[in-house]
């Protein structure tokens, strides 16, 4: 009998992280999401993975039927799917630049609900960056009340090493609220950007 997991009125990106976890043990799991886009994450996420999935449309909900490849394990493990091999990008450490609290063009009050999404998704995908930096407005999230504050102690905990401009945080009179990470200088800054393998920047 497949496990269920009920993703019904979880935002993005819960119905896939979810799955992705129930996935884990390699066996058949039914998602109950109710949104095509909830579906069509999940589904790309399984697919990925090396599951087949079916859709199943009832009054209650999408019920997507999501079982392993027969007589094996799938592909990939739904945890490592993207992750290059090694788990670490070649030539050295990634380091995430994040330059403002929300993301992309366009905006604002969306670009932040992007940024939360992101940070929630981080925690859960391969390979972690080694270092996050925080710029200009960027910093705001590091702080006192920010919306992504437990998803950055987790990455901390898990290692990353989160670093705020102090220059920034005094800017925007914040010196005394960093709440995770450490405060770092421009040189420090500078430094780790130009030996990292690569830069990620949002």
């Amino acid at each position: 009998m497949a496990r269920i997991v009920d993703a019904r009125g979880r935002a993005c990106p819960q119905p896939v992280i979810m799955t992705r976890n129930a996935l884990q043990g390699g066996e058949a799991v039914t998602t109950i999401v109710d949104s095509d886009t909830a579906q069509g994450n999940v589904t790309r996420m399984a697919e990925r993975a090396g599951y087949s999935v079916t859709a199943e449309r009832r009054e209650d909900g999408i019920y997507l039927h999501i079982t392993p490849p027969e007589g094996g394990a799938p592909q990939a493990e739904p945890s490592q799917v993207g992750a290059p091999s090694g788990g670490a990008p070649a030539g050295g450490s990634l380091v995430l630049l994040v330059a403002g609290d929300a993301l992309g063009r366009g905006d604002a009050e969306l670009g932040q609900i992007l940024m939360r999404g992101f940070f929630h998704t981080l925690g859960e995908v391969s390979p972690l960056p080694e270092t996050i930096i925080f710029i200009n407005s960027g910093v705001r999230l590091a702080v006192q009340g920010s919306p992504v504050l437990e998803d950055l102690r987790v990455l901390a905990d898990c290692g990353v090493a989160v670093l705020a401009c102090g220059t920034c945080l005094g800017y925007y009179g914040l010196e005394e609220q960093l709440a995770v990470g450490e405060v770092s200088n421009m040189y420090a800054i500078a430094e780790t950007l130009l030996r990292a393998g690569k830069v990620i920047s949002l």
